[in-house]
């Protein structure tokens, strides 16, 4: 029997060597040493929390790794229907040499086994970013990281901006940056210049992108130096106990300057948009945020206007606004579509956001995916899953319906998967 044609374009596609622009890995711990770091991610426990496991039985400290991952399987019936676990069977075949069709009583202990004698080889890191296809990797920097004892070429700084911008009033977030920056803020031009030497400190480490994650009521402007100086004065006298105006204030201000920034150190500025925070407060450890449909790009149009040598990949957190996005991206020069984020990060949406950003956008502003992974385990079941999304919309809406080639099928695909984020990414700075 031949070959389909989604078959042979994700295998054309599945040869690509990839760089993965956005995750959450530690670059001195990058790949898992037990089964529970696999099985503890919040996919998988919130999962197991919403269909009947107590939060406590999930998260109890005193449990080993071989008894969590046990623990956990207890709750795996019913997520047989989910791409999450269809990942962690992926991984178990393409990673672990386990084929097995589901995770049970009968057989964790049999993977449990197989996967630590992969973790427990001395090259195991190598081997997992060989079999996944993966270059470099895009680390999630706090702005005090030192970026020491790591590759920086394989794994990419990025600075991360949010406790800057919304946290500010803690007196720790002040104290790290003067601690990093030594520059003691007192006045906004001490600020201005602890922020400049940050962007200085990651820019001389290979940073490639600035990065935030936004709430769905955050609308930046540019607050005037008078406006954000008494702010600061009123923050420094009150500390967690300044109003809610002045947090705001400043946070606007921080933001500006961090675009600012980006511009003249000619940086991306990554924003994902859109999360409320503790939604779900009884939820498990990172599975308690969820999305806002009444989020909308409209509140950065100040912010887009005003910097048009910045570009701005954006993630979505709901596919309900990929629509709005795709509109962006179409009129907008610097507003780029950038992965499938959380709560679109599944086939049905991937598929059906990805199909309308290739119908709309110019191709070189598309950045295809990431894996927003918290161990390097997690790249090649994810990547996998999107590049099997992106050869049926080759197929469908390129080749069968506009009677492309395959071949110019696969080179829009690669543009997608690897061309774009070389471009948006590595431009000389």
């Amino acid at each position: 029997m031949s070959e389909t044609l989604e078959t042979r374009l994700f295998n054309e596609l599945d040869q690509l060597v990839l760089i993965d622009p956005h995750t959450h890995i530690n670059p001195l711990s990058p790949a898992s040493t037990t089964l529970a770091d696999i099985l503890g991610y919040h996919y998988y426990t919130e999962l197991a929390h919403s269909a009947g496991m107590p939060r406590e039985v999930i998260e109890d400290p005193k449990l080993g790794p071989r008894e969590k991952v046990g623990r956990l399987v207890e709750g795996l019936g019913h997520l047989d229907n989910t791409v999450q676990l269809s990942w962690l069977l992926e991984a178990a075949g393409t990673l672990f040499d386990v084929t097995m069709d589901r995770v049970d009583a009968s057989n964790w202990e049999q993977l449990y086994d197989a996967a630590q004698a992969k973790f427990d080889q001395p090259d195991w890191e190598q081997q997992v970013l060989e079999r996944s296809k993966l270059e470099a990797v895009f680390l999630t920097n706090d702005f005090d990281d030192p970026l020491q004892g790591f590759d920086t070429q394989r794994y990419v700084p990025c600075l991360r901006t949010d406790e800057l911008v919304f946290h500010f009033i803690k007196p720790s977030v002040r104290q790290r940056l003067a601690e990093c920056s030594q520059i003691q803020v007192q006045t906004l031009d001490d600020l201005a210049r602890a922020l400049r030497q940050r962007f200085e400190h990651f820019v001389a480490h290979g940073v490639r992108a600035c990065a935030i994650s936004l709430p769905p009521h955050f609308s930046p402007q540019d607050i005037s130096d008078s406006d954000a100086g008494q702010a600061l004065e009123r923050i420094l006298r009150a500390s967690e106990d300044a109003s809610a105006d002045d947090a705001q204030t400043l946070g606007y201000w921080v933001f500006w300057q961090l675009a600012r920034l980006c511009s003249q150190f000619q940086l991306p500025f990554d924003l994902m948009i859109g999360v409320n925070r503790a939604v779900y407060p009884g939820g498990v450890f990172q599975g308690q945020d969820l999305y806002d449909s009444r989020v909308s790009l409209i509140q950065y149009r100040e912010l887009f206007n005003a910097f048009p040598g910045v570009t701005f990949p954006i993630s979505v957190l709901a596919s309900v606004t990929n629509q709005e996005l795709v509109s962006y991206a179409w009129i907008f020069p610097n507003v780029v579509c950038n992965g499938h984020w959380w709560y679109s990060n599944t086939p049905g949406f991937i598929t059906r956001d990805l199909q309308a950003r290739l119908e709309a956008v110019p191709r070189n502003k598309v950045v295809g995916y990431y894996s927003d992974m918290y161990k390097l385990e997690f790249a090649q079941p994810k990547f996998a899953m999107y590049k099997r999304c992106l050869a049926t919309v080759l197929a469908d809406s390129f080749v069968r319906a506009r009677g492309w080639s395959e071949t110019r099928a696969v080179e829009l695909g690669r543009q997608v998967l690897r061309g774009n984020v070389e471009s948006i990414f590595y431009a000389d700075h």
